[in-house]
């Protein structure tokens, strides 16, 4: 997408991307203009239900003739929308190159503009353009990406009962829940699969014993033989759109 604008927008605005500018495509340019870096300050952000998370990315780019500017400053979501930039930084480091710092706001809860929806979770690319001073140009429309993910939660793993006897049954209980960007609220989410973890007294690392899945609340729950004295926990590994979350752990000791 080319970009004409000769300053870049400093809105902290989500706005539908399909009202403002065509969908993504493969980055375009012209002549030697470059992007030579591109460093998001966090490759994955996962948001919950109210408090903003910050995110700043910086670029550098390169002309023979100089950068004149670099206009667009844009995050675009999976959905299609689109977050501006909070503010933004420029220098000229050298006379063919400039390097921008721009801030951004991921706000799931936002009172004063559009907020973070569930379809927007997922890959995020930065669209922005670096217009140079001889008419060469290059424009960043998909190959610059990060991820935004949905925060999750494991509750405290409940194991039952305790102390219990060498070789008898334990009862392990949890429940995974996830911000829900729709509503703001975190809600159980179903149908996935969680692992249980072990780790024997004394020992320094955990080890699955098995894998659960999610009721459709959310709920955990499974029975499980204690063969030692030790801790039981939950971790979810996370999905493409979600946060991965390890619960506390319970300890259970043998009779």
């Amino acid at each position: 997408m080319r970009i004409r604008t000769a300053a870049a927008a400093t809105s902290g605005s989500l706005a539908l991307l399909a009202l403002l500018a065509p969908a993504a495509q493969a980055d375009a340019h012209k002549g030697d203009a470059a992007f030579t870096s591109v460093v998001f300050s966090r490759t994955t952000v996962n948001v919950g239900v109210s408090a903003v998370q910050k995110l700043t990315v910086t670029a550098t780019a390169k002309d023979n003739s100089g950068i004149k500017l670099m206009a667009g400053l844009k995050l675009v979501s999976s959905d299609n929308r689109i977050q501006y930039a909070k503010s933004s930084t420029c220098t000229r480091p050298t006379s063919t190159t400039m390097k921008c710092t721009w801030s951004y706001d991921l706000d799931p809860d936002s009172t004063d503009y559009p907020d973070l929806r569930n379809s927007s979770a997922g890959t995020w690319h930065l669209d922005v353009e670096a217009a140079a001073y001889d008419g060469d140009f290059y424009t960043l429309d998909s190959s610059a990406t990060m991820k935004i993910k949905r925060y999750a939660r494991l509750a405290t793993t409940q194991a039952t009962p305790e102390p219990v006897a060498k070789g008898g049954k334990l009862t392990v209980t949890g429940a995974l829940t996830r911000a829900d960007w729709n509503t703001n609220a975190y809600t159980g989410f179903a149908a996935q699969k969680v692992a249980l973890q072990f780790k024997k007294s004394g020992a320094s690392a955990y080890s699955t014993v098995k894998t659960v899945t999610t009721d459709s609340a959310g709920k955990l729950r499974t029975t499980t033989t204690a063969n030692a004295s030790g801790t039981w926990r939950w971790q979810f590994a996370g999905t493409s759109t979600t946060a991965s979350a390890t619960a506390s752990g319970d300890k259970a000791a043998l009779k």
